[in-house]
């Protein structure tokens, strides 16, 4: 019957700590001299006591392990700093390919294709997820129909204004043009007797003599008359004219 499993934990009695770690210091070193032996491998045990005493073990000598310690841990720094940000931008990519992937996939499935590997959960899900984006796209194209009738309702009090502007002005346009017509239908009316220029019966109208230039060269035309010389034709219009004013 072997033995059963140990806790491990700080052996409270002093004694028994001491001995533990005697026997297990011992077998420790003796493993790592067999691993140096049977493996062909540099090996370097370094133990303190509880007391602060020291034991060690190097298969090469521990100076020396030591060394080869450092070098190795004490690499360039830029390359690890660079290996680490190429690390990471490969994880980063990983990421971003992963979630592509998933969000193609998702688009497919919105477009019903590739619903074969679905089960009725990620159906049910899918179902909503569409319901949803229907509401949401009747909600704003009820919105913009919305805003679209308030703008033609605008427009159409805005035209109703114009339309009311303009027949008023037309209505007062109108009224200037039925006064003037009334205006000239009573002066037509009237005759020429009230016209300022009405001449005594008596008198012949001056304005029905025949129009002559008022430069003459050469020969001009009199007109004879009984009680005096002749004069030309043109001066007796204008004297009847004057004679017409003077009446």
């Amino acid at each position: 019957m072997g033995r059963g499993r140990v806790e491990l934990k700080r052996i409270e009695n002093k004694i028994n700590r001491q001995v533990t770690f005697s026997k297990r210091r011992n077998g420790l070193l003796k493993k790592a001299y067999e691993l140096s032996v049977l493996c062909d491998a540099e090996v370097a045990l370094i133990i303190f006591s509880s007391r602060g005493k020291l034991y060690e073990f190097g298969s090469t000598g521990i100076a020396k392990t030591l060394e080869r310690y450092q070098r190795c841990s004490s690499f360039n720094p830029q390359e690890n700093s660079l290996e680490r940000e190429t690390q990471s931008w490969y994880q980063e990519v990983a990421k971003l390919k992963a979630k592509y992937e998933s969000l193609q996939r998702t688009q497919r499935h919105l477009l019903g294709e590739d619903l074969g590997p679905l089960n009725i959960k990620e159906l049910q899900n899918l179902e909503k997820q569409l319901e949803g984006a229907l509401a949401l796209a009747r909600q704003r194209k009820t919105q913009i129909m919305i805003e679209q009738m308030e703008d033609l309702r605008k427009r159409e009090r805005q035209l109703g204004d114009l339309n009311k502007q303009l027949k008023i002005k037309l209505e007062a346009e109108g009224q200037s043009f039925k006064a003037m017509q009334g205006l000239w239908s009573s002066g037509a009316a009237a005759g020429p007797s009230t016209s300022h220029f009405a001449l005594h019966p008596s008198q012949s109208n001056p304005m029905n003599c025949d129009p002559e230039p008022v430069l003459q060269i050469g020969y001009q035309q009199y007109v004879g008359s009984d009680e005096g010389p002749s004069v030309p034709k043109s001066m007796a219009c204008e004297t009847n004219f004057i004679q017409g004013w003077l009446l």
